[in-house]
């Protein structure tokens, strides 16, 4: 029997006509395949880091990268085993996850409980974004002396400093996947009589999740970024303190210890927070 083809130019759907059985070929399907992002690499997300590190060893090596502006990495890797070793290390490397832990976990936590109040109520949104957008403005820097004043010099003003700084990329994510959510589901929970919590549990928040991860990937970074911040602030430990002690008696490499630390632990939560996505939204189909 013969095979027949049929081109829909107008389409760009190929129909191939074989006996009795059709077969259906999307080219720009096929195309968006090709040109999307294929298997993942494992352990890819090393590749970028590494790459930064050879850069960083042939450089010194070669003499291109004054010891007096970036020491080498041997010198690096020397001091910060010296630090171990002597306990200030791990001591000031504990202080600081505790500080931006608690922090991160309260800041979520705000950032998710506002953007279910503003993106589900028109009064809430009217009550509630405006601040939001306000504190987004703020530099953090131009908050702390206000903070200072109204908090003291301890841990409960480091808290609310992060915290703060870290709910505003949950909020604005989460509320825009919240505003985002398909009618259809809307009009649907209307139909079946969904009570409001039903309604938040079964549509609100599982629709929210992609925006909730890509918020929290942006809260974990910022979460270290503020917490350099304040960690030289009147400090008594922490990776921040270390350097800023460093920097008084003029330790570069003790000072490039501690922004190593600080590009590890914000490289390593963001892989996790991107494996926890994955895991959580794995009934995603992916553009490949």
């Amino acid at each position: 029997m013969t095979s027949a083809t049929i081109h829909q130019p107008a389409t760009g759907i190929t129909s191939s006509v074989d006996g009795a059985t059709p077969v259906l070929e999307r080219r720009h399907g096929t195309a968006r395949r090709r040109l999307g992002p294929g298997r993942r690499i494992p352990g890819g997300w090393l590749i970028g880091p590494a790459l930064l590190l050879l850069i960083w060893i042939v450089g010194s090596a070669a003499g291109v990268i004054d010891e007096r502006t970036l020491p080498a990495p041997g010198t690096i890797a020397a001091t910060a085993a010296e630090l171990w070793s002597d306990g200030r290390l791990p001591e000031n490397i504990l202080a600081s996850l505790r500080l931006a832990s608690i922090s991160l976990v309260i800041g979520v936590v705000l950032g998710v409980v506002l953007a279910l109040i503003s993106g589900l109520s028109r009064v809430g949104e009217a009550i509630v974004d405006g601040p939001i957008q306000i504190k987004r403005a703020i530099p953090t820097l131009a908050i702390i002396p206000l903070a200072i004043l109204w908090f003291g010099i301890g841990d409960q003003m480091k808290i609310i400093i992060i915290a703060t700084s870290v709910l505003i990329p949950v909020y604005i994510n989460t509320h825009a996947q919240l505003r985002g959510v398909d009618v259809r589901y809307v009009e649907l929970a209307q139909t079946v009589k969904l009570s409001q919590w039903q309604f938040i549990r079964r549509v609100a928040l599982p629709g929210a999740v992609p925006g909730f991860f890509t918020g929290l990937r942006l809260a974990v970074t910022i979460s270290w970024l503020a917490l350099v911040v304040v960690e030289q602030v009147n400090a008594t430990q922490g990776v921040g303190y270390l350097m800023n002690q460093a920097r008084v008696y003029g330790q570069l490499d003790i000072v490039v210890v501690g922004l190593v630390v600080y590009a590890v632990f914000g490289l390593v939560g963001d892989v996790v927070v991107r494996a926890i996505e994955r895991r959580a939204l794995s009934w995603r189909r992916s553009l490949g």
